[in-house]
């Protein structure tokens, strides 16, 4: 009972020290409300991957509970329209019911009829803004609703489902009867595991220093008040549980804002857009075991912390008595920690024999490695300043307070030191591993940029689309080809695709060029490719199709005779802007009439021109106009892989916002050292040293810490990124990765610095001299 007695009168004194003890517990609650915010930020992730994965789910198309679907009162021919628009991409589907009864899909209350469309609260935004007019151009439909965010992906996801009553069953199209399919999804690859935890031990591990410091806001003054406990009476381990029920207070009312703040912030995920990543706030529901584990560890860490910090001070009633230069800080245990955290690393074996335990290893190990950080830290700063002598009058001032209390400082300085070396850790990791995710296309963005494909029921309607993509503004060069399959005129009609056939592709001579290794070119050269990426190409062009052999123009149809000319060349392939090697027959117009094509596909690679803005959306508007379904992309000379892109949006978005955390902290631990100074910052102006003496000095102090935590930082980031590379059996590509960070840490240095002047020079007045 006494224990809990003592705690009590703690929390007494929290809100009972006037204006001085409430500012003290303001901040400490503070600093708590910002890392509980993250913590339970980070406990709803596993609920926010669930939800959306379940609503993917529920949208997709269901083709049919007994195999091959034929038209029914409750089915629905779909398509798909999606295309991208400035960077964005916009999905949709188009509808065209079948019977009475077509299925809906989910957030839509009503299906849309011929001409017209429901769409995500994002796209009706997007639509009725002046930056989507080219947009309104392609979806020219009439919107008749919105869909509901059981439906959609996220709140800035652009989807839309139009109907219509053209949509015809092809080789483009899908009949459903319901929607909701369950797909097992692929597992992570073993790196990417690795790269998961190593960024959330990264990214946590700060936070729980952060709360550790906030906790211990005050220590200071605090020790001088229990001082006078001591003096009516009070024993030793009274008083520590009265400072740490004065510790539990400011971090109750920290849990109770950190909640708040959560919410509040979970609310701004549904209007704000982070590096493409976004969340409907009822997403975001912490696990509700994790969320009691937060609420419950984060007050008994505090009430730990604050009874474990007093242990090297000895509070007797005429004073406070810190162990100071009697004994200095050892740095033997210290090592240990980080020792056995890199033994774990080097134990756990590969990534892709990682179980569980392996797991956790891995995650103890990268936390023991940063934690060990922290803890040597001080001794170096104390190592360090203890052997500076000399110098001017400000950074005499500094050194000489860091001489006598080094460990405010240190602290302060801890969770920037974790978060720069976990920061550079994940670099040199990302920078390890990204080759293995991203994959050359063959692709040459530099000859085009898109590239379309059609089938076509006619040679005529083929002619047309390349005509209305030469005739389009921004575009300078179409490569396009009217592509369809010959057989050979041995071969009868109703012979199954065993058949062997030979590709048959007709353009003017500018585009065959760009397709094959032409000596020259003019209209009515026929010519005989080889060098095909495609199996059986070569060979089918040297058995079926030499000069004189006779062709049925059409493999399906078999009727036209075509033959191959005398003097037709063999030349090889070109790799073609799309990244493959085409081969067959290439054929000028002049030479084959694709008027008498009845099944066939148009290929286009289209250059466009960079001084046209927005060329690549006017092209998406003419082949949309053409056909909705039409495969329009994008060429990039390089693929990223998506479960890695979405993991690495992820982390930056999460590496941003612990930053800023971090940052915050700082500013708040650096106004506290202030606050206790007070009286010393104001005897000192009223003896007459200059105000920017003082500011100079206060700039000093945090520096010499801060330089000696980034060193620490960039060897131990170095370190654990290169124990980390190891688990994957990856090489380090990028020595100097440690740059970018450190800089991004000594600028947040400089600017909390910046923020902490006006109010030095406030504690600088005369009123500092009160006392009570």
């Amino acid at each position: 009972m006494s224990f809990f007695r003592d705690l009590a009168l703690g929390m007494r004194f929290a809100v009972s020290g006037g204006r001085e003890g409430w500012i003290r517990t303001l901040l400490t609650a503070i600093g708590v409300a910002f890392g509980v915010a993250v913590l339970l930020g980070a406990a709803s992730v596993p609920t926010f991957m669930n939800e959306r994965d379940d609503r993917g789910d529920a949208r997709q198309l269901g083709v049919g509970r007994h195999g091959m679907l034929k038209p029914g009162d409750d089915t629905m021919i779909v398509a798909g329209a999606s295309s991208e628009y400035r960077g964005d991409f916009v999905s949709g589907s188009l509808l065209r019911p079948e019977g009475a009864h077509p299925p809906v899909p989910p957030g839509v209350g009503k299906l849309p009829g011929p001409d017209e469309m429901v769409v995500s609260p994002a796209l009706r935004k997007l639509l009725d803004s002046s930056d989507g007019k080219l947009l309104r151009e392609r979806y020219d439909y009439r919107i008749v609703g919105t869909i509901g965010d059981a439906g959609l992906d996220n709140p800035f996801e652009l989807y839309f489902y139009a109907g219509s009553d053209t949509l015809k069953e092809t080789t483009s199209t899908v009949r459903i009867d319901h929607y909701g399919m369950s797909y097992e999804r692929p597992g992570l690859d073993p790196s990417l595991i690795v790269l998961i935890v190593l960024a959330c031990v990264v990214l946590l591990v700060p936070v729980a220093i952060f709360i550790a410091t906030a906790v211990r806001f005050g220590g200071e003054r605090r020790d001088r008040r229990l001082a006078a406990l001591r003096l009516v009476g009070a024993d030793a381990r009274m008083t520590r549980r009265t400072a740490a029920g004065e510790a539990l207070f400011g971090t109750l009312l920290g849990l109770v804002l950190g909640v708040l703040l959560f919410l509040a912030a979970r609310q701004l995920l549904g209007v704000v857009e982070i590096w493409r990543l976004s969340a409907f706030p009822a997403d975001f529901r912490p696990v509700p075991a994790l969320a009691v584990l937060v609420l419950v560890a984060v007050p008994v860490s505090a009430v730990a912390v604050t009874v474990f910090a007093l242990r090297s001070v000895s509070i007797e009633p005429l004073g406070v008595v810190r162990g100071g230069r009697a004994r200095s800080r050892r740095l033997w245990w210290r090592l240990v920690v980080p020792v056995v955290g890199a033994v774990l690393l080097l134990t756990s074996g590969s990534a892709s024999s990682l179980g569980r335990f392996g797991v956790f290893q891995t995650a103890t190990g990268i936390a023991l490695t940063l934690i060990g950080l922290v803890l040597v830290l001080p001794w170096l700063v104390e190592a360090v300043v203890h052997r500076l002598r000399g110098g001017p009058v400000p950074w005499q001032l500094a050194v000489r307070r860091l001489q006598l209390h080094s460990t405010g400082a240190s602290r302060a300085v801890s969770g920037i030191t974790i978060a720069v070396a976990g920061g550079i850790a994940l670099q040199m990791y990302l920078g390890g591993i990204d080759g293995n995710f991203n994959e050359s296309t063959g692709q040459d963005p530099a000859r085009a940029q898109i590239g379309t494909s059609a089938d076509v029921v006619s040679g005529r309607t083929a002619e047309n689309i390349v005509r209305e993509f030469n005739a389009t503004k921004g575009v300078r060069q179409v490569i396009g080809t009217i592509d369809s399959m010959m057989s050979p005129a041995r071969a009868k009609p109703g012979d199954d695709d065993s058949v062997g056939t030979v590709s048959l592709s007709v353009g003017t001579c500018a585009t065959l060029r760009e397709l094959a290794k032409l000596p020259s070119c003019k209209e009515g050269d026929v010519f005989r490719v080889t060098g095909s990426d495609f199996p059986g190409d070569d060979e089918t062009l040297a058995k079926d199709a030499k000069p004189g052999a006779r062709l049925f123009i059409d493999h399906l149809d078999k009727k036209a005779h075509w033959t191959v000319p005398e003097d037709a060349r063999t030349v090889p392939a070109r790799r073609a802007p799309d990244g493959n090697h085409f081969g067959g027959i290439f054929a000028t117009p002049s030479t084959v009439d694709v008027r008498a094509l009845t099944n066939g596909m148009v290929s286009t690679q289209i250059r466009l021109d960079p001084n046209v803005p927005d060329a690549a959306e006017y092209v998406r508007n003419t082949a949309y106009r053409i056909d909705p379904t039409m495969n329009v992309s994008q060429y990039q000379a390089v693929e990223t892989n998506d479960q890695y892109e979405s993991i690495r949006r992820g982390l930056f978005s999460a590496a941003a916002l612990t930053m800023t955390l971090i940052a915050a902290s700082l500013l708040v631990s650096q106004i506290e050292q202030l606050r206790d100074r007070r009286r010393l910052l104001s005897i000192l102006v009223a003896y007459g040293t200059r105000r920017s003496t003082l500011a100079w000095s206060v700039l000093w102090q945090t520096a010499i810490p801060v330089v000696l935590g980034m060193a620490v930082a960039i060897g131990g980031g170095l370190a654990l990124g290169t124990l980390m590379l190891r688990m994957v059996g990856d090489p380090v590509t990028d020595w100097l990765s440690f740059l970018p960070l450190a800089g991004v840490g000594l600028a947040a240095i400089a600017v909390v610095t910046l923020l902490s002047l006006p109010p030095l020079y406030r504690l600088m007045r005369p009123e500092g001299l009160r006392t009570e």
